[in-house]
């Protein structure tokens, strides 16, 4: 059984590094745990009621463990789903918890191929998805802007996103940013004009600390 738990353990390491490196609050420790749980719980499905399943008084189901795994992880999913200001974030970090799970449970059944090419899996669509956004709506960016509050930048911001032939199809702020008086605003604007000369005008506004492109993924 340690070679089962040794594999979960692996395997979730490597997708809960991804995370943490993307500076997600679900890192390795997170994901690892998951994993190994759930391996731990597809162990005791298989092999923890050996000694009833032939006795003719007991009626047991010993797949009711492994299946109770989903539901237990969907509710800890949900809880790394925020809603903020109309927007979602930590969509591909529950995602990733719950393949995790799947993972360990693949690693408990002793399907180690499929559990590492899952992983693999995991690695390609991270890797692919944000480009196939971005060529899919090549007229799309997004900014990240911060700004002092109380100065009217959002304003002047937003009238030189329309004056670039962009429009705002999305707006997030964050207030008091990291605690420094700021404001944070994730900015989403469609239109056929220049994405890097957006990016160079916003940042010529006056008020404006910093301003950059950046990929849906970063707040998922």
């Amino acid at each position: 059984m340690l070679p089962e738990i040794a594999v979960a353990l692996v395997l979730s390491m490597a997708v809960g590094l991804e995370r943490q490196l993307r500076s997600k609050n679900a890192g390795v420790r997170t994901h690892s745990l998951v994993g190994v749980g759930s391996c731990l719980f597809m162990l005791v499905s298989k092999y923890g009621f050996v000694d009833v399943t032939g006795v003719d008084a007991v009626s047991i189901d010993p797949t009711r463990v492994a299946a109770q795994i989903v539901s237990g992880v969907g509710f800890l999913g949900a809880g790394l789903i925020v809603f903020r200001s109309d927007a979602v974030r930590g969509l591909t970090t529950a995602a990733s918890i719950w393949l995790v799970a799947a993972v360990g449970m693949a690693a408990g059944g002793r399907l180690f191929i499929i559990a590492a090419v899952v992983v693999g899996c995991h690695y390609f669509i991270i890797a692919i998805g944000p480009r196939l956004n971005r060529l899919r709506r090549r007229s799309e960016a997004v900014l990240c802007v911060e700004y002092p509050d109380g100065l009217g930048v959002l304003r002047a911001v937003i009238k030189v996103v329309t004056d670039h032939r962009f429009q705002v199809s999305q707006l997030s702020a964050d207030k008091d940013f990291r605690g420094s008086g700021a404001v944070r605003v994730m900015l989403s604007a469609e239109g056929r004009g220049d994405a890097s000369a957006l990016v160079d005008a916003v940042g010529a506004i006056d008020g404006v600390r910093s301003v950059a492109w950046v990929d849906d993924e970063e707040y998922e």
